[in-house]
């Protein structure tokens, strides 16, 4: 009896542990024996719960807590569940329960225990959206809580200009916080595959005036559009390509500089599709080509200006769901330019 009889328990990335009828150990490779703290050599031919020392926050062992060789003959597995090795780092261990028949006893029980570091870090991205959502909505909601009361003790007392103020207030705060529930929801939507799309032939140009006109009535920063003639239309959901170009004009605005230009332009013909080419620049530092690939996976920041850390990785979704691509290149005069390029005929025409 070896460790591992065919030499192939060893390349397995996690611990591996094969006891036979008598719960004994038959086979073990060096993963698992390092993370049990023996080596195979020792292990081979003792009790399997002597040798798996894994034990959960109660001191209760995995042995003596699911029983492998119990329980109903229609048992076949012993599910995912998180223990703690002798050096106290925690571990994910599932088992298979194989019987030569119904009516025959366990022959053999094959354990697998894998490292816990992946799962904590989902557990801190998690705790990191948690701790983001929860930031992102206490500033909007704090200042719709603060003019509504001060609405609600000082009406007599405040004229018609300063109540039309505070509820402007209100409503855009409460806008902002409707902004980031859905860019939270569809977040989770994109993750999820369960986007819903409802596309068709839409004005670029009427959707991308409105937008700037929109972001540029509450800033003091310049932000232009420029469109080229005969711009073909673009199977756009006309919702999503919104919220697409609203996102990346605001972002010009908080983390750029100066002025903010919004290009149309068609793609040029050696193309890989027929569409349309648009561009975001701005005149700030622009974003480093070390970071660019970065700048798309959920909760990146840069800067001290804010944000959710979500905006650019629900925009480079949306784009893809709709077929098209995104990049982020320098802006002529300095600063970043973020390239869309948006089919005219959707992704499944080429």
């Amino acid at each position: 009896m070896t460790h591992d009889p065919l030499g192939l328990l060893d390349s397995l990335p996690d611990g591996a542990v094969i006891a036979d009828a008598d719960a004994r150990v038959a086979a073990i490779n060096v993963v698992a024996a390092g993370m049990l703290g023996t080596t195979p050599e020792d292990a081979l031919g003792e009790p399997l719960h002597q040798v798996l020392a894994l034990q959960d926050r109660d001191g209760r062992d995995w042995f003596s807590s699911n029983c492998p060789y119990g329980g109903l003959a229609t048992r076949t597995a012993v599910p995912e569940q998180s223990w703690l090795l002798p050096d106290g780092s925690e571990v994910l261990v599932v088992a298979r329960i194989h019987r030569p028949s119904l009516d025959q006893p366990v022959g053999r029980v094959a354990v697998s225990i894998r490292s816990g570091r992946g799962r904590a870090r989902l557990d801190r991205e998690r705790s990191d959206l948690v701790a983001t959502v929860a930031h992102e909505l206490r500033s909007p909601l704090t200042g719709v809580k603060g003019f509504v009361k001060a609405l609600l003790n000082r009406w007599d007392k405040l004229n018609d200009e300063q109540k039309v103020l505070m509820l402007t207030t209100v409503y855009a705060d409460s806008e902002r916080l409707g902004r980031l529930i859905s860019e939270l929801l569809d977040v989770a939507r994109i993750d999820t595959g369960r986007l819903s799309l409802f596309p068709r032939p839409s004005d670029a140009a009427v959707l991308a005036g409105r937008v700037v006109e929109s972001v540029g009535a509450g800033t003091s920063r310049t932000i232009l559009l420029e469109t080229a003639p005969d711009l073909p239309t673009v199977h756009a959901d006309p919702d999503k390509f919104t919220q697409v170009l609203t996102n990346l004009v605001e972002n010009a605005v908080r983390h750029g500089e100066g002025r903010v230009l919004v290009t149309l332009a068609a793609l040029p013909p050696e193309a890989e599709y027929s569409g349309l080419r648009i561009t975001v620049d701005d005149e700030g530092e622009g974003i480093h080509p070390t970071i660019r690939r970065r700048v798309f996976t959920k909760f990146w920041k840069h800067g001290e200006r804010g944000g959710s850390g979500l905006g650019m990785y629900l925009v480079n979704g949306l784009i893809r769901a709709h077929g098209g691509s995104l990049a982020i290149e320098d802006a002529p005069g300095g600063g970043a330019r973020i390239a869309i390029s948006w089919p005219e005929h959707g992704p499944l025409t080429s």
